[in-house]
């Protein structure tokens, strides 16, 4: 039995779509454990290095398309994925962070002492409006339609990075795995400028990489 060179490659096996969550770099309140929420905090000079070292890595990926949280350490992270690759950046704040209330400027020690049933509630997975904001359902009720609606846009293999923040991509990636909201707590959260992957399969969403693009580092974030 003889085989035309090349029989069969139109038949190779379709990777499918991708998503990259990305979270944004460092900043000084994440350093001093100190709650964003939507409070436009800008990276550090520490933040914008590690953007520009896993921008790097993230262009070898040849992203198709970028949409970022329109507030500034996300949007300045996905700045430097759009210098090297040439894309445009849509912002939507949509992606931005959850919005916490009057827990947003407290120190994780301070929300401890002056939160601390709230805190505790919410790590227990009720749902809980911290701070008086919003609920996680809630921030992935807006957030996942966008990943949703530009991952749509690609093409049959095509990459999508979303550039966003540490509790918006966790309860993200719980929406569009289908997890309960109780157990998106078993995602663990992402270090500054590190990512997870989700692939399309034939049944839905698939986690293919979590907290990828370092080495372990400590998770200083809001979801923590």
């Amino acid at each position: 039995m003889t085989t035309t060179p090349g029989a069969g490659a139109d038949r190779a096996p379709r990777r499918g779509r991708r998503v990259i969550l990305w979270r944004h770099g460092q900043t000084s309140w994440n350093v001093e454990r100190r709650f964003q929420g939507t409070t436009d905090v800008e990276l550090t000079e520490t933040g914008v290095t590690q953007a520009r070292r896993a921008a790097r890595l993230l262009a070898s990926l040849r992203p198709d398309a970028i949409v970022a949280s329109d507030l500034q350490r996300a949007a300045n992270t996905a700045a430097e994925l759009a210098a090297l690759t040439g894309l445009d950046i849509t912002r939507d704040e949509a992606l931005r962070e959850t919005y916490a209330g009057v827990w947003q400027g407290l120190t994780h020690d301070e929300i401890i002492a002056r939160h601390g049933e709230e805190y505790a509630a919410w790590k227990r997975g009720e749902p809980v409006r911290r701070g008086g904001g919003e609920l996680e359902t809630e921030v992935a009720d807006r957030a996942a339609p966008v990943v949703l609606r530009h991952a749509d846009k690609l093409p049959e293999d095509g990459t999508l990075v979303v550039v966003s923040h540490g509790g918006t991509i966790r309860t993200t990636i719980g929406r569009l795995l289908g997890l309960e909201p109780h157990d998106w707590e078993s995602l663990g959260g992402l270090s500054n400028c590190c990512w997870s992957v989700l692939g399309q399969g034939a049944r839905g969403w698939r986690l293919l990489e979590h907290n990828a693009g370092t080495l372990p580092e400590p998770v200083l974030g809001d979801d923590d």
